[in-house]
């Protein structure tokens, strides 16, 4: 299935819900959008694995709850594929989903609730292309729960940190509540260019793929805890 823009110039989208009017929902509302194309849908983890395999989209929006293999596990497989791979977008109904957790140390880039609005999901669909994190208030207040109750001895240790410098590490904190880069660059009174190469290099450092894996490292390792900022 394709949208009537030029594949060349769009955000390649595969939609992935096991309810068919759900899946043609978000395809009108994206397929509206001259920058993103959806490229193809599924109704389960399977298929969107193979699906992904077979046409290397650019962002895979993908429900949490499935028959058959579920989102979580679907997108564990799909972030371990070689690349080019794509950013992985959850979808859940509930803003208190227990698997928020789950979904994010699999690998989702990017957590959003199904009532959000077409202008926010267009604009999810374009940040996780783009590299970027993307967590709703209320799940990043589920995530932070879920840190909060878990017990020490199942985290990181704090010397995983130790290859950051002091601004790095500054850089992360940040990052580790939520800041934008603009907003992290007037934190420090530095460039947003500035900002990009240090979070470029703490990932690097820490053997991390994205702004994702740093919050959820900055609260296990105890270097960031709810509450903070």
């Amino acid at each position: 299935m394709t949208g009537p823009h030029s594949e060349a110039t769009s955000i390649r989208v595969v939609v992935v819900d096991d309810q068919p009017v759900v899946r043609a929902g978000f395809q009108t509302i994206l397929d509206a959008h001259p920058d993103i194309t959806v490229v193809g849908e599924a109704a389960d983890g399977r298929e969107a694995l193979d699906l992904v395999r077979r046409i290397r989209p650019d962002v895979v929006l993908m429900d949490v709850r499935m028959p058959g293999m579920d989102g979580i596990t679907a997108t564990g497989l799909i972030v371990a594929l070689d690349p080019p791979r794509p950013a992985v977008l959850m979808l859940t109904t509930f803003d208190l989903d227990e698997h928020v957790y789950d979904a994010l140390r699999a690998g989702a880039s990017g957590f959003l609730l199904k009532d959000v609005t077409r202008h926010e999901l267009a604009a999810g669909v374009r940040a996780v292309a783009a590299g970027d994190a993307l967590l709703a208030p209320s799940v990043t207040r589920t995530l932070i729960s879920e840190f909060a109750r878990r017990p020490a001895v199942d985290r990181p240790a704090p010397s995983r940190l130790d290859p950051l410098t002091d601004r790095e590490r500054e850089v992360l904190a940040l990052v580790a509540r939520g800041r934008t880069n603009r907003e992290i660059a007037t934190d420090l009174i530095v460039g947003e260019a500035t900002v990009k190469t240090h979070i470029g290099h703490l990932l690097s450092k820490l053997g991390l793929r994205d702004r994702v894996q740093a919050v959820i490292l900055a609260y296990e390792t105890g270097f960031v805890t709810p509450g903070e900022g």
